[in-house]
């Protein structure tokens, strides 16, 4: 179930807060783990049994590897317990891609290929087998307690909001919440807020800059020229931006509804200086989860500088990887987990000797060339599309001119992408917020109405408008679900 769909919006999320807010407080948790069934059920179908399973499987392995936790047996478990979670990922994930790469591999030597049944992705299965795996290493490493009541355990794995795309969350970080939480007024008109800001983020912005996008990679390669493919990269980089932070803001704004704070994903990453900068900022609970879970236990930065270089690698071939089965996520992993080392071996320092400005265009530019890996379906779609923005591409006349694209509505979604992948209105409200401040000492009106008004009235246009998009336009789902 999409948070962008007419069921969810208008059937499901109401029923389930007009339930929920009844005086039944013993009983919440159970309504929405039912909720959360229904819900991923209404997409996933026979796979909800296959995350059922999951959730009983990890829920006896935390008990297990916190009874016999300090011993061999419960080192045991442990592996036993991660192994499992990952033996599961890599079949419904990546048999398919380990497949065709055997048999392209057999072609190549006239041997017959082998001929295997077609494994369908579980939606949300690298986010659930991720939080699986860090509860059970969080208990053996006592930092979190294993969790006695099924509910609890189960609602950790399968809450709603936060399934399918994430945020990751640690199991410490919300054990408490589980137990008992409180819903306050405050909170829940954050929560709403939240939620508006994402969808809009998702429906004015992401869906709209979609268009262009996925227009121009599929162009055929010989039409490709600078203008058409900087056009589409632009597209894209904001695109993904806008859909998957509006996912992350729609998740913590559902979260903040039922009373769980969840951690933020996203802090303006296209204002960064460096790479380095950008993986601070970018996906922030999949960069912790890599760093707690991969690049710790590999050493960390405790180790040679040269096995440090390595475990970089390491890690963002293995976070390339786990964004999809496709070569071409691999080397968008790898291409920034180079550019990590070389920052570390001594750009960073030369970059931080120049001007702000060509700081920025360089994390910018890097990520931008990254993301046509992460978005090209092949890697001759790549190459092409790196050719003609170097200006080398063929240019053969079409007549989808750069211009045809430029509609008032994209152009619209450009301005709104660009002005708000920046952090101008926090910095705003905070002159306003300290305008107020200095005028009250003085004894001067105070207009802190004024921000809070029309910080209203924008919320109900992004409503207003995101609804209307929403029932005049097809299916559209979040990229991050493929994942």
């Amino acid at each position: 179930m999409l948070f962008t769909e007419p069921t969810f919006l208008f059937l499901f999320l109401p029923v389930l807060l007009g339930l929920y807010f009844l005086p039944w407080q013993r009983h919440r948790n159970w309504l929405l783990l039912a909720a959360s069934v229904v819900f991923y059920a209404k997409g996933g179908g026979w796979f909800t049994y296959l995350i059922g399973t999951s959730i009983v499987f990890n829920y006896c392995a935390a008990l297990w590897v916190d009874r016999y936790r300090g011993t061999p047996r419960g080192t045991w478990i442990l592996r036993g317990a991660i192994a499992t979670n990952l033996l599961v990922l890599g079949i419904f994930k990546y048999a398919n891609f380990v497949v065709d790469n055997v048999n392209a591999g057999l072609t190549a030597f006239a041997v017959a290929p082998i001929h295997a049944p077609h494994v369908l992705l579980p939606i949300g299965i690298s986010f659930f087998t991720f939080h699986a795996i860090s509860y059970v290493v969080d208990v053996h490493r006592r930092d979190a307690v294993a969790q006695k009541r099924p509910v609890e355990a189960a609602l950790y794995l399968l809450l709603f909001p936060q399934l399918i795309a994430g945020p990751i969350i640690r199991y410490r970080d919300i054990a408490s919440q589980l137990a008992h939480r409180v819903v306050r007024s405050d909170d829940f008109a954050y929560g709403i807020r939240r939620f508006v800001i994402g969808l809009g983020k998702k429906m004015l912005i992401a869906n709209i800059l979609a268009g262009p996008a996925d227009q121009i990679f599929s162009m055929p390669f010989a039409e490709l020229d600078a203008a058409h493919a900087w056009l589409a990269v632009v597209c894209y980089t904001l695109q993904i931006y806008f859909d998957f932070s509006g996912y992350s803001d729609m998740a913590i704004g559902l979260g903040r509804m039922f009373g769980f704070r969840f951690p933020e994903n996203f802090n303006y990453p296209y204002i960064s200086r460096s790479i380095q900068e950008f993986w601070r900022r970018w996906h922030l609970s999949l960069s912790a989860w890599f760093r707690d879970y991969v690049y710790v236990p590999l050493g960390g930065n405790r180790v040679s500088r040269s096995r440090l270089y390595l475990n970089l690698v390491t890690v963002f071939f293995l976070c390339g990887l786990w964004h999809g089965a496709s070569w071409t996520f691999v080397v968008w992993g790898l291409f920034h987990g180079a550019f990590l080392v070389i920052e570390r071996v001594g750009l960073a320092a030369r970059l931080k000797t120049l001007p702000a400005v060509f700081q920025h265009a360089y994390a910018l530019a890097i990520a931008m060339v990254g993301w046509v890996f992460f978005r090209a379906d092949t890697f001759a779609g790549a190459a092409a599309m790196l050719r003609a923005m170097a200006g080398l591409g063929a240019g053969r006349p079409t007549i989808y001119a750069v211009s045809w694209y430029l509609t008032p509505e994209i152009l619209l979604a450009l301005g709104a992408g660009i002005v708000a992948s920046t952090p101008i209105a926090p910095a705003l409200a905070q002159w306003w917020a300290e305008r107020d401040a200095s005028a009250s000492r003085a004894g001067e009106p105070v207009l802190g109405w004024i921000p809070s008004a029309l910080g209203t009235a924008a919320l109900a246009v992004l409503l207003a408008a995101s609804v209307m998009l929403i029932a005049a336009r097809t299916y559209n789902p979040f990229i991050y679900f493929r994942f």
